[in-house]
């Protein structure tokens, strides 16, 4: 029940003197970032929003529409994980190195500016993920109120879907890197053929969860099964452009989408949707 998690929520927001929040512009970070609006007003709240090579245009611009639209107060900070050898190595425990990066930049905000709490949107189900991330995070002290007061990820959509809040059934946007194959180095011009690549999917019809996962010269398309039909309708078309991108073979992941595919064991049956000679 919404009423029940935000009993939960509100509380603990109410105990902070003030709060700088890691905001991304996904539900559970607007979520919080609302709610902390609402509660401790706009002068004690902050959101920050880490902008680089591996954040796509199309999350930035979601993230400062919801912020204006719930008149929360909004900086960005440019971050740079690209130059970090650890990070651009991309083994799986990259995003270590991508949230250590983030949170050593808003930390030294929060200290110039004077809130007396970091926060993230992590929520009680990210608690059980591969999350390298939650370590950067712990060692900077960074709360996360969500998963404190036992919000799952359900309750954050409900939550935010009762307020109002526009990306309450997103799906999820993790970075742009996390596509890539573990131990393909990233690069601006990977991430640009990722987000090129979804933004051509979505610009088909796709629908919920998809990724481009960038696997050198092949680029797999993972999708939930139920918008197979959408994508084989336009094979040639979604193919060719993406072949446009620099890869050399397009292929449909017939596993479907699922979260941490690129940790699974194995190789799932493809189907090519195109290639070049």
């Amino acid at each position: 029940m919404p009423a029940q998690s935000e009993a939960r929520l509100v509380p603990l927001l109410a105990s902070f003197p003030s709060v700088l929040i890691g905001y991304s512009g996904g539900v559970d970070s607007s979520l919080l970032a609302v709610l902390a609006r609402r509660v401790l007003g706009r002068k004690r709240v902050l959101a920050v929003l880490g902008t680089s090579a591996s954040v796509p245009d199309a999350q930035r611009n979601l993230a400062r529409d919801v912020a204006r639209r719930f008149d929360v107060p909004l900086e960005e900070v440019r971050t740079h994980e690209l130059d970090d050898p650890d990070y651009v190595a991309n083994r799986p425990d990259r995003c270590y190195f991508c949230k250590r990066e983030l949170w050593s930049r808003l930390s030294g905000l929060a200290r110039e500016r004077g809130y007396a709490i970091l926060a993230d949107g992590t929520n009680a189900d990210d608690l059980n993920d591969h999350r390298p991330g939650l370590a950067a995070a712990a060692e900077r002290g960074i709360r996360s109120p969500l998963a404190e007061a036992g919000l799952t990820k359900g309750d954050v959509r409900v939550l935010a879907r009762s307020h109002d809040i526009p990306v309450w059934d997103a799906p999820a946007a993790p970075c742009l890197s996390s596509r890539i194959l573990y131990g393909l180095s990233v690069t601006p011009d990977r991430l640009r053929q990722v987000e090129r690549g979804e933004a051509i999917l979505r610009t088909a019809g796709v629908r919920g969860d998809l990724r481009v996962r960038h696997r050198g010269d092949e680029a797999r398309i993972e999708i939930a099964r139920a918008e197979f039909g959408c994508v084989r309708a336009q094979s040639a078309e979604i193919g060719a452009r993406l072949l446009e991108l620099g890869f050399r073979r397009v292929t449909l992941d017939l596993g479907g989408y699922r979260r941490g595919s690129l940790l699974a064991g194995g190789e799932p049956a493809v189907e090519v949707l195109a290639a070049l000679a």
